[in-house]
Order: structure tokens, then C-alpha cells, then sequence
């Protein structure tokens, strides 16, 4: 069975993305809320959760805009696989917006779906929202 792609909008009414940005692409930002703790050297990242690292490589970033990693386990049919994580500013209201993609097999979609919603949870209580 293949991954497919999602994306899922997450509304921060009141934060700058330039404090968002660095809750997303640096370790120590990402060990607030996603991860246990976050380690990085070059573009490798390693996140740890209750101790076990899990790998993975930065393979895209804008600054300010989006970052994106990929899981170096990933099995070889999936190497086109990632996550990612894009901020939007909707310039009208002045609302900012992640928006996260990854991916998941469709019978684990809703799964990852509910973890999405519990980490960026975490990031909103981190931010104070």
C-alpha cells in the first residue's frame, strides 16, 4: 500500500510567524512541542520521544516561509515521502496559518491526523493561545 499526501490547516490567530518560525525550524523550538528533545548537526536532525531517536534529514527550507524533513527510515518506495511545515499569513485579518503535510497510509490517515491535532495543541499551549 502507498502513503498519501494531507494537509491540514491550523489557525494561530495571534502570533507573528517570525516567533512561529522559530517553534518549527530550530531544535530548540521543536523540543518545546513536537518532540521530547532535538538534535541537530548539518541538516540531520534526530528527535527524540521517551528516549528512542528517530532520524531525519532537513531536504527543504525557505526561510521564514517553510521547512521540510524526511524520515531516514523511510523505506525505499516512500523516499518521496515528508513532512512539512509552511506558515501563511493571511494578509486581510493578519491571521497566521500552518499548515502541515505529511503522509500516511489511508487505513492510518485518521490516526495521524489526531496526532497532528495533539501536537499542534501542544505548540498553541507553548505560544500561549
Amino acid at each position: 500500500m502507498t502513503k498519501e499526501k494531507f494537509n491540514i490547516e491550523y489557525t494561530l490567530k495571534s502570533v507573528s510567524p517570525s516567533v512561529l518560525w522559530t517553534y518549527i525550524a530550530t531544535a530548540h523550538g521543536l523540543a518545546n512541542w513536537f518532540a521530547d528533545d532535538v538534535k541537530f548537526k548539518g541538516k540531520q536532525f534526530t528527535f527524540f520521544w521517551n528516549k528512542m531517536p528517530q532520524d531525519a534529514e532537513q531536504v527543504g527550507c525557505r526561510t521564514g516561509v517553510f521547512i521540510r524533513f524526511r524520515w531516514n527510515e523511510e523505506e525505499e518506495d516512500t523516499k518521496k515521502t515528508f513532512f512539512e511545515f509552511r506558515i501563511h499569513q493571511i494578509e486581510l485579518t493578519g491571521t497566521t496559518v500552518l499548515e502541515v503535510t505529511d503522509y500516511a497510509l489511508p487505513d492510518e490517515r485518521e490516526d495521524s491526523v489526531e496526532l497532528w491535532n495533539l501536537q499542534i495543541d501542544n505548540l498553541k499551549r507553548r505560544l500561549g493561545i
